[in-house]
């Protein structure tokens, strides 16, 4: 007991090499500090990961959302094909889509129907050649997608109409042209005009003129992630044809009136084809954009989720094999008088390092991946501060669980245990 006494008087430059010895040879520092190298490199590709997996989840996210002009839910289509020997002529064609149209509306769970040869979310379509009358033209094309639409088109898919009026049931072939025109085209061909009564015609000499009618809000016509174009609205009783898509407005769950809805067009003519049954909600999950943005978003989060879980994991090895090499410097500072409290900030403060060193690694290399990933994100900056500091605190985060349970052990040894086997 009296041989311990000496001890308490040593000056703290004696003790210090008892308290900084992590072990009794260099090898296992030369393994704690290439473990905490790697540590600093996983932690650093986590944060990499997650950061490209939060852009694109937050990319998806906003382009589920855009705004598409038009109510989606509750919404119906249905492709209708009919024979071309059955309807030759427009005429033809004209009273085949209205049977069809006052069909459907009559089904049971049916609010309102309209067609169109292009649904929204999908593609440019057929594009047409235009000129403004009136104003002086040297031969240049306005080249701009348009789209054949039926009278209560615009009602059923809910646009929103600025200025004018909708098609009219009697505005066929017989009748002067019309057409209706989005906000982009306004905007591009009519500056600081109303476009409302303004002509517009085709390129040939001899091409009548038509006039615009009605001003709608741009409707999401191609890709969800791309701008608004100029686009063009004709009746389709005035340009009939066999090929046309129904887009049915019902009070209900719109898959189960799919079967009604084709039931009912095959008894007006059974020879007619009618394929790709869908809601609109479908179309615009199922789109071509949302699929590379969703599967870019899962592929990557994979990764970001297996580097975190590794991360994490090699974190508690590194402390954990620390705690154990400095077992004898944890007994003696306790055995001089250390609290609980002092040793687990000892042993956070390392694994609190090494998350610092990887998460600001991984920060700068995130800004440096995100520059990549640029051409993937819709409406995300590469940059994006709360994603960058959502994944930083997830990394902290991690890397405190993984460091409490070696941190606890340290605080648990007993100080002559460690000191006896020593």
């Amino acid at each position: 007991l009296f041989s311990l006494t000496p001890a308490v008087h040593l000056s703290r430059s004696e003790i210090r090499p008892g308290l900084t010895e992590g072990s009794r040879g260099s090898t296992g520092n030369a393994w704690r500090h290439l473990g905490s190298k790697l540590i600093v490199i996983e932690l650093a590709t986590a944060m990499v990961l997650l950061v490209a997996a939060g852009l694109l989840g937050k990319s998806l996210y906003r382009l589920l959302r855009v705004d598409v002009g038009f109510e989606a839910d509750r919404l119906l289509m249905l492709q209708v094909a009919a024979p071309r020997s059955s309807y030759a002529n427009g005429a033809q064609a004209a009273a085949f889509a209205r049977r069809v149209l006052d069909r459907i509306a009559g089904l049971p769970g049916v609010n309102s129907v309209g067609l169109t040869t292009d649904i929204p979310i999908s593609h440019w379509g057929d594009t047409t050649w235009f000129r403004i009358v009136g104003r002086p033209w040297h031969g240049e094309h306005n080249d701009t997608p348009e789209r054949d639409v039926s009278p209560g088109y615009f009602t059923t898919i809910g646009a929103r109409l600025l200025r004018g009026r909708y098609f009219l049931e009697n505005e066929d072939a017989s009748k002067p042209r019309v057409a209706i025109v989005n906000r982009a085209l306004a905007q591009q061909f009519f500056p600081g005009q109303d476009p409302i009564g303004q002509q517009i015609s085709g390129l040939a000499s001899d091409a009548k003129p038509i006039q615009i009618i009605g001003l709608i809000e741009n409707i999401k016509e191609g890709a969800l992630d791309t701008a608004n174009r100029p686009v063009l609205y004709f009746p389709f009783n005035q340009t009939p044809a066999s090929y046309f898509i129904l887009v049915v407005r019902t009070s209900q769950a719109g898959e189960s009136l799919l079967p009604s809805i084709s039931s009912a067009v095959h008894r007006i003519n059974p020879a007619v084809v009618t394929a790709g049954g869908a809601t609109m909600n479908e179309r615009i999950n199922d789109s071509q954009s949302a699929y590379l943005h969703r599967s870019s978003a899962w592929l990557v989060g994979s990764f970001a989720v297996f580097a975190l879980l590794l991360g994490a994991i090699g974190l508690y090895g590194v402390v954990a094999y620390s705690v154990s090499q400095r077992t004898r410097e944890i007994g003696i500072r306790m055995a001089l008088g250390a609290e609980r409290a002092s040793v687990y900030r000892l042993i956070l403060r390392e694994a609190g390092r090494l998350t610092a060193l990887g998460v600001a690694t991984g920060l700068i290399a995130s800004l440096a991946a995100g520059t990549l990933l640029r051409g993937l994100l819709f409406s995300v900056r590469s940059w994006d501060i709360p994603t960058l500091a959502a994944v930083a605190a997830v990394l902290a985060i991690a890397a405190l669980f993984a460091s409490f349970l070696p941190a606890r052990r340290a605080a648990a040894v007993n100080p002559v245990e460690a000191l006896r086997a020593e």
